[in-house]
């Protein structure tokens, strides 16, 4: 019975070596080639095609874009930013791993595997997918403990067709959600990259430009007025805000095994809509609503990171998240200028807003409450606090106790600050 495993290929340098490393060092007779589009440049598949033929293999071609997209505008729900950025190459994970799983088990594999490292997020993300399948789950990279280094001394040994790009200096993945660029100089923190580094986003610049986006239930569904689907409107949001700067992000990111790792981020079309789904949120939400909801997107963004969008905790979150996104429908406004995407006016039937409630030039608010009535909140606010400090205060010289910043308490003689006021009298009334 021949022994089939499906790889994880892109054509790159680590998937490449990984051929004739399954065969020999796992004992595999045929590896099936997976790739997975989410939004890659067409050139990346030509390479990926190129290679395969190459080493006599068989390519699936698995187009994600759609599902993919799909999940970055629930992300976009749950306004997810891990270390404040939005996240791409997380959500990217779980849709490749779970088409691959799918070709994998089609074409009666009894492996899968990838090229990921022992150092990254990505194997992480991969498997928590695969490992719920009874395929074996393999990875050369990690589990031979390989090097850039020697892979490229592999590959040459065996005249395995690697492309040449860049030399492998940085890796780069680009997905329909993002673009992400490390290595090299870039590990350097203090290093300051230069305009080469970046493909999707133009230098900032003076020229501004406003558009208006409307949303349905924190969906965002047409731009300027003209209905997109999903896929198109990323597509045309990422072109758009990029010729503007926007969505550059130079990062110190935690891994999830406690690395700290710098990375490089291209992402226009999220950060505008991100921003603009923030911007109409806070306009219908309830304070209470925004004050939870920063608590649910925490972690809903914590556990994308983590590739784990599947999860029944991200199940109960999206249950929250979909609820309070009900009222989120309107347009926003957002003006593209000096490399931010800022939003600049909201709108929808379901504001928590009354102008003329708010306004500094009527002088009553609504539902006939005068300004006049605050007299007795303003009383109340804070009472409890100046309590607490007048009582500590009276305490502490009785004891004679030292002040924290190593200087003398007043004596019980001295006159404190706040004598003769509302607090030293209701503080007095309470020692009595």
């Amino acid at each position: 019975m021949t022994e089939k495993v499906a790889l994880a290929f892109s054509g790159g340098l680590d998937t490449t070596v990984c051929v004739p490393l399954l065969k020999e060092e796992y004992g595999y007779d045929e590896v099936v080639a997976v790739t997975v589009d989410v939004g890659q440049p067409a050139e990346e598949f030509d390479e990926a095609q190129e290679t395969a033929d190459a080493l006599g293999l068989d390519i699936h071609v698995v187009d994600a874009k759609e599902e993919f997209a799909a999940l970055a505008l629930d992300a976009v729900r749950a306004n997810a930013t891990y270390q404040g950025y939005p996240l791409g190459t997380a959500l990217a994970r779980p849709v490749i791993a779970s088409a691959i799983l799918s070709v994998a088990e089609s074409e009666g594999c009894t492996g899968i595997a990838h090229g990921c490292t022992g150092k990254g997020n990505d194997q992480l993300r991969f498997e928590a997918v695969w490992r719920d399948s009874e395929l074996e789950v393999i990875a050369p990279v990690r589990e031979l403990g390989l090097t850039r280094e020697w892979e490229k001394e592999y590959a040459a040994e065996r005249n395995l067709p690697v492309q040449g790009g860049n030399g492998g200096d940085y890796s780069i993945d680009t997905n329909l959600w993002s673009r992400s660029v490390e290595g090299k100089e870039l590990e350097e923190p203090s290093y300051v990259p230069g305009e080469e580094i970046y493909e999707w986003t133009e230098p900032p610049g003076a020229d501004t430009e406003e558009v208006t986006i409307k949303f349905e239930q924190g969906y965002p569904v047409a731009v300027n007025g003209e209905e997109m689907e999903p896929v198109a409107l990323i597509d045309h949001l990422n072109e758009l805000a990029g010729s503007y700067g926007v969505g550059r992000t130079d990062a110190m990111e935690d891994r999830m095994l406690g690395l700290k790792v710098r990375e490089n981020y291209e992402h226009p079309a999220a950060t505008t809509l991100l921003n603009a789904h923030a911007g109409l949120e806070d306009l219908v939400l309830t304070k209470e609503e925004r004050s939870f909801k920063t608590l649910v997107d925490n972690e809903w963004a914590e556990k994308g990171y983590q590739g784990l969008v599947d999860a029944p905790l991200v199940g109960a979150l999206d249950a929250f998240v979909a609820k309070t996104n009900e009222r989120v429908t309107g347009t926003v406004t957002v003006r593209f200028e000096g490399g931010q995407a800022r939003v600049v006016g909201r709108e929808s039937p379901y504001a928590v807003y009354s102008a003329e409630a708010a306004s500094f030039n009527t002088e009553d608010v609504t539902g006939g409450i005068e300004q006049a009535d605050a007299t007795g909140v303003a009383k109340y606010h804070g009472f409890q606090e100046r309590l607490a400090n007048r009582s500590s205060e009276a305490a502490n010289q009785s004891e004679g106790v030292t002040a924290t910043d190593g200087g003398d308490r007043p004596t019980l003689g001295d006159e404190s600050p706040l004598s003769g006021t509302d607090v030293d009298e209701t503080a007095s009334e309470y020692e009595d």
